[in-house]
């Protein structure tokens, strides 16, 4: 009878282990699940209410972007000494409620001289688009970085 005592109470003791269950940790979850989400991509690229109809939204929010850009240079007289062709690179930044800004601009010297107010010109050029609607990955609306390429020729 000792014997099948032991044998139970050990029996139990070691079941009991087995039967275990291991707490999931809702935050590690979540951090494995971002770990494998690239960032990079979205799924929707930001787009303007004009941009719904049209099948790729990045061209059409590329084109809405540029065109407000030129209007605004259009409209100012911009006085060179010396021809200016050159293919600037804006760093634009838009947050995940589609607050536009403009992180950087890259261009060369020779444009930085011969226009050099064209910083402040291109800021403003943001001023008149409409209501930006911003990126979505995996249904939420994040914050997206990209350069957006603008080509300025002045004779």
């Amino acid at each position: 009878m000792k014997r099948f005592a032991v044998f139970v109470v050990s029996a139990m003791l070691i079941s009991c282990d087995y039967f275990e269950k291991k707490k999931i940790d809702t935050e590690s979850i979540l951090q494995e699940e971002l770990k494998s989400i690239n960032w990079n991509d979205v799924d929707e690229y930001p787009t303007f209410a004009l941009c719904d109809s049209v099948e790729n939204k990045k061209n059409c929010f590329e084109t809405v972007v540029r065109d407000a850009l030129n209007k605004k240079l259009a409209g100012q007289n911009i006085v060179v000494t010396e021809d200016v062709s050159d293919t600037i690179l804006l760093k634009l930044h838009i947050d995940n409620l589609g607050v536009l800004t403009l992180k950087n601009i890259e261009m060369t010297a020779m444009t930085r001289t011969q226009i050099p107010h064209l910083d402040s010109l291109l800021a403003h050029g943001f001023d008149s688009l409409p209501k930006i609607f911003p990126a979505i990955k995996r249904g939420q609306q994040v914050a997206t970085e990209f350069q957006l390429p603008v080509v300025i020729k002045i004779h």
